[in-house]
């Protein structure tokens, strides 16, 4: 049946809202090519948007032609404020933004392993709330965190993990006290940084691929057919507690100890350089694994031990590696995390090479494209699509 005229033109006004999101402003002329509709169409549609404060005037084509240059129309941007943290166990980064992702304000704190939760929620909240300030947004229309552990499907809310601070439990709803009329949400931090991968990094060029989480724990996400997969529980990807060789047991449900953690983890992967002797100095509050990789990779074309260090731990994350490869066959993992960014395009294509001697499955390995702020950029678009299906919904 064809669509009535008022969900005819809903539909028109979320094609041309989702174009500008895209694309940036655009012509009315630019709007009818992509869009395919009619010059009255469009030029209805516009003043419709115009008139409900989601589209304005955003300059001038500036094209060389006879008569006035054509307007350019855009996303009204600061129609709404969002917030996007990156919650770990050590503090937390927040920047907030418009609503068309341009970033007006960031910041970050840390926090103590020694701070009560009372304190560090509070911490971590007026941190929020200094950013907001300093961004001019009056209130924050979407929050979107993300932090390590499991998210309950059913409440959205971050489920009891032993290893983690409890304030991470406690921040969503002092965030929703403090900001009554925002909508919040969390999510894994492994599965926004894949989000952020596919948009703008490593992954733009795949629809299926993995992310393997490198840093103090092991995690993975799964993005198949252009769709984040989380699992039954939330718990897809959760690879530290893969049973693998090398260990001297094997994971619980409550402990990945004898997992895939315990030979690709962080302290495994100091215990490791330990044994090669490579040594290195932290930069900033990156984990001191992180500073090992690194130094290796700087000194592996001369340095025999630092290759052979490289070496063995290549071995050691291509056996999960294998095994998500022969479940899923991705075609694609990126390496992320800490671990996986320091070692770069030099851990990579050890990992690969190794993969291609274990697995029939052809399959890329590439480093992360987006280094450190993987996470708060799938925080980001994760906020920016939340805040624009709800804004730009028909009435």
């Amino acid at each position: 049946m064809p669509a009535s005229p008022s969900t005819a033109r809903a539909i028109n006004d979320r094609l041309a809202l989702r174009l500008l999101q895209q694309e940036g402003p655009l012509t009315a002329g630019q709007l009818k090519t992509l869009t395919g509709l009619s010059r009255p169409t469009v030029a209805d549609l516009v003043e419709r948007l115009t008139a409900s404060g989601l589209v304005e005037v955003a300059g001038e084509s500036g094209e060389q032609r006879r008569g006035p240059n054509a307007k350019l129309y855009g996303i009204v941007a600061g129609r709404a404020h969002l917030a996007a943290l990156d919650v770990r166990t050590e503090g937390v980064a927040v920047l907030v933004s418009d609503l068309v992702g341009r970033v007006l304000a960031e910041d970050s704190v840390p926090i103590g392993d020694d701070t009560g939760t009372g304190p560090a929620v509070e911490q971590a909240v007026t941190l929020v709330e200094r950013a907001a300030k300093e961004a001019g947004a009056g209130r924050l229309h979407t929050v979107a965190i993300g932090a390590p552990g499991l998210i309950d499907p059913a409440s959205g809310e971050l489920r009891d993990s032993t290893g983690l601070p409890a304030w991470h439990r406690r921040l969503v709803a002092a965030l929703q006290e403090r900001f009554p009329d925002a909508r919040i949400g969390v999510e894994n931090e492994t599965n926004l940084a894949a989000l952020a991968e596919q948009r703008d990094g490593a992954a733009r060029d795949r629809d299926t691929f993995v992310l393997l989480w490198l840093g103090l724990g092991i995690g993975a996400a799964v993005v198949l057919d252009g769709t984040l997969r989380r699992g039954v529980s939330g718990g897809a990807g959760e690879i530290g507690f893969l049973p693998v060789p090398g260990t001297s047991g094997l994971p619980s449900a409550t402990d990945c100890d004898g997992g895939f953690h315990s030979v690709a983890g962080a302290a495994a992967v100091t215990a490791l350089a330990a044994e090669h002797g490579v040594t290195a100095t932290p930069e900033g509050p990156e984990p001191h694994a992180a500073a090992l990789v690194r130094a290796a990779v700087r000194a592996s074309a001369t340095d025999p031990e630092a290759a052979r260090f490289l070496d063995a731990l290549a071995d050691r994350i291509a056996l999960g590696a294998a095994a998500v490869v022969s479940v899923l066959d991705p075609g694609c993992l990126v390496l992320a995390g800490e671990t996986g960014r320091a070692g770069a395009d030099a851990l990579a294509a050890r990992v690969q090479h190794r993969l291609t001697r274990m697995s029939p499955l052809a399959t890329e390995v590439r480093p992360s494209a987006l280094g450190g702020g993987a996470v708060l950029r799938g925080a980001l678009l994760t906020a920016r699509d939340r805040a624009q299906d709800d804004l730009f919904a028909p009435p």
